[in-house]
């Protein structure tokens, strides 16, 4: 991944969260409360990256020059907004909301990522066999939790917020 790709991504997903804030009708302290969560998952991330290197799980074609590391961690505080829309879901459907979510991206993750390094090869290889794929998808169970917590954690639960609905409350 070349820092140009970086500079695209953190754009791109800068203007996704802006428009998921605007449709989720997110307060300032969900918003922050989202990007603080992203910029979590950015650190763990790189710990998550460089384990699967040292395993032999994957080889990523990333620089480990602090200026690479510190741009590839601010790129992911805007994907902040997958946070915004996992509250709105803990918010409707609870905790089976989010298990549900979280299975999900357990599945999809390695599908998601397997298809982006068949787009990009030069980004990186995975190693044969099925320890990448699991891997891959504790990846996704473990920033998750992380994003979706601090998230929590700065921004209140879900079912506290004003405009939760009760389950004796009609829609």
């Amino acid at each position: 991944m070349t820092t140009q790709q970086l500079y695209f991504f953190g754009c791109l997903y800068l203007v996704i969260l802006a428009v998921v804030a605007v449709l989720m009708r997110a307060t300032p302290r969900r918003i922050a409360g989202a990007m603080v969560g992203g910029a979590v998952v950015g650190v763990a991330l790189l710990g998550i990256v460089a384990i699967g290197e040292k395993a032999g799980w994957w080889h990523m074609a990333i620089t480990w020059q602090p200026y690479f590391l510190t741009l590839m961690c601010i790129g992911t505080i805007p994907g902040g907004f997958v946070f915004l829309i996992t509250w709105r879901i803990a918010r409707r459907f609870g905790g089976r909301g989010l298990a549900v979510v979280t299975l999900v991206a357990a599945v999809l993750g390695p599908v998601r990522d397997y298809r982006y390094m068949a787009t990009f090869p030069e980004w990186g290889a995975y190693a044969p066999g099925l320890a990448p794929v699991f891997a891959i998808s504790v990846a996704y169970v473990i920033l998750g939790i992380l994003g979706h917590g601090t998230m929590r954690l700065v921004a209140g639960p879900a079912p506290a917020d004003r405009l939760a609905r009760r389950p004796w409350e009609p829609a």
